[in-house]
């Protein structure tokens, strides 16, 4: 339930009513907006009786939430979240770019990348210094040493870093050096690993899971939001299907599905859908025409020689023609809006 308040609604009545709620065994979290506050109704066993708030001053109405995941919810929150990353802006109206290695390797390979995805204009670096592997022996990220080289990376080319947590023995360690963390698919549902990101002030990006539905999706999103953490992207990366002639298969249906029932900024990863370099782009191209608010792609500078993933990273110079193709794209949607019915 949404008790939305008056436009002139002072803080005492604002107050007067998180208090009627926590009174009732609930948790109210208020949520400003630019023309109101509202107040979210958290934790109830069951039906809440309306009756309870409309008579308090400053109420304006009380209206229910349909949807299992509430913080999450276009109900609980009609305008769109917008993630800040450093200098970068996550959500409507953008179109961001993640692009690095699958692993971070050395300091010599990071760099290089990171210079390259630079030039040809991405925001942010990505690269991954703990690496859950379906193999034990493959190769399982430099840990510490790896971070260490990320924020080297940020340091020498100001571009912000995106990495991966594993567990939550390694959060707090990520948090120092990482500008936004990442759950991977794999712990999309790792529950004690989503309130921990619940509790962090860093951004977090968070990947479906290999064969979840949108619903189990925005559902961990909402563990996070429930924490506290109110600054999530999430990453549709492919589901895992029947098919031979891809990785995994790419669900771009769930990029303005997602965008009619949550706030949240949905970015798109055509690597890990694809697994194989020829499909990259094209994959990539079809995500800035579905309208997602950014992508994540692997970029390798030898990826003949990668320890991790080098049959589905595009070479820098496949990256800046791919970088030329999405602003051409995403241009011909700012210049040709849609009429403004998306989210109906």
């Amino acid at each position: 339930m949404l008790v939305v308040m008056e436009h002139r609604a002072t803080q005492e009545q604002i107050d007067r009513v998180v208090e009627a709620i926590e009174r009732r065994g609930c948790k109210a979290r208020p949520i400003p907006g630019g023309e109101r506050t509202a107040i979210g109704v958290l934790h109830n066993k069951g039906p809440v009786d309306a009756a309870h708030y409309l008579g308090l001053p400053g109420v304006k109405e009380v209206i229910p939430v349909t949807r299992p995941y509430k913080l999450v919810s276009r109900e609980f929150q009609p305008a769109p979240t917008i993630v800040r990353v450093g200098d970068q802006r996550i959500g409507e109206g953008s179109l961001t770019v993640i692009a690095g290695p699958c692993a971070v390797e050395s300091e010599e390979q990071a760099m290089a990348i990171a210079r390259q995805v630079k030039d040809a204009g991405a925001g942010l670096f990505r690269g991954g210094a703990f690496k859950p592997r379906t193999s034990p022996y493959s190769f399982q990220g430099l840990g510490e040493e790896g971070l260490r080289i990320l924020a080297k990376v940020r340091e020498r080319t100001g571009l912000p870093v995106v990495t991966e947590v594993m567990d939550e023995e390694n959060f707090s360690l990520v948090e120092q050096y990482a500008d936004m963390v990442q759950i991977g698919t794999r712990n999309m549902q790792n529950f004690s690993l989503l309130r921990r990101a619940g509790q962090s002030k860093k951004p977090v990006m968070l990947k479906r899971g290999m064969s979840a539905t949108i619903d189990e999706w925005l559902m961990a999103a909402e563990y996070i939001m429930e924490g506290g953490n109110t600054q999530v992207v999430l990453c549709e990366r492919g589901v895992r299907t029947f098919v031979r002639h891809s990785r995994n298969t790419l669900d771009l249906s769930a990029v303005p599905y997602v965008c009619k029932e949550s706030h949240l900024p949905i970015i798109v990863d055509p690597s890990h859908a694809a697994g194989r370099r020829g499909l990259v782009i094209p994959l990539a191209r079809a995500a800035v025409a579905a309208e997602a608010h950014g992508i994540m792609v692997e970029v390798h500078h030898e990826p003949d020689h990668a320890l991790s993933d080098g049959a589905q990273s595009l070479y820098p110079e496949q990256f800046a023609t791919l970088m030329a193709q999405m602003r051409s794209i995403f241009e011909t949607f700012e210049k040709h809006p849609m009429p403004d019915n998306r989210y109906a």
